[in-house]
């Protein structure tokens, strides 16, 4: 387990980087989250190329399970509302081991082919379930007395689109950054890939 041990450190600093950097907007569209937490794909990949689809999966749940420890100790355990805890922690499971799985199945093709599909797959399903959960109207009855308001009130798309909730614009906006982010990646997981299984070789 100890060999998995900066796999679950560098998930961990991610998820609690994520969760305090979420709370500040970067620009109309964005928060600063936006930019810190794609690369726990980056992570997921990583341990899976070189240890397997096992050892991601246990990285994936060790690490958020010790970055959400983190997080509510560096937030004085005031919790955050439930849509968006509810929405985080079941976003990130849910993506981080569809990442594993496909990655796993597409393993034997050209290598930047597994890390780039599974990511793309994985923060699409990030970003759908976590906006539709924290945010949309239809599921408001999870939380009553959590006002959700502002995000749902109709604005342009990004600005300049056709009219939509607030919350969909902060979603296609974060999913945009999350597809550059995992092309811009590639590279980085090719070197630490290549530089990991020499020092275990």
């Amino acid at each position: 387990m100890t060999r998995y041990l900066p796999g679950i450190l560098a998930m961990s600093a991610l998820v609690v980087a994520s969760n305090i950097l979420v709370q500040f907007l970067f620009g109309n569209w964005l928060t600063w989250g936006a930019f810190t937490y794609p690369f726990a794909f980056l992570v997921t990949d990583v341990m899976n190329r070189v240890y397997g689809p096992d050892a991601a999966k246990r990285v994936v749940l060790a690490g958020f399970g010790v970055g959400v420890a983190s997080s509510l100790v560096a937030a004085g355990f005031e919790a955050t509302t439930l849509r968006i805890a509810l929405g985080s922690g079941l976003a990130f499971v849910v993506a981080q081991m569809t990442d594993v799985v496909v990655f796993d199945r597409l393993r034997a093709g050209r290598w930047w082919r597994a890390p780039l599909v599974s990511t793309l797959i994985g923060a699409s399903l990030d970003t759908v379930i976590f906006f539709t959960v924290a945010f949309a109207a239809a599921l408001a009855f999870i939380e009553p007395g959590n006002d959700t308001s502002w995000a749902t009130g109709a604005v342009p798309m990004l600005g300049v689109g056709p009219e939509a909730p607030l919350w969909v614009s902060l979603a296609v906006a974060d999913w945009g950054v999350k597809l550059a982010l995992a092309l811009a990646a590639l590279p980085l997981f090719r070197i630490i890939v290549k530089k990991m299984i020499a020092k275990v070789a």
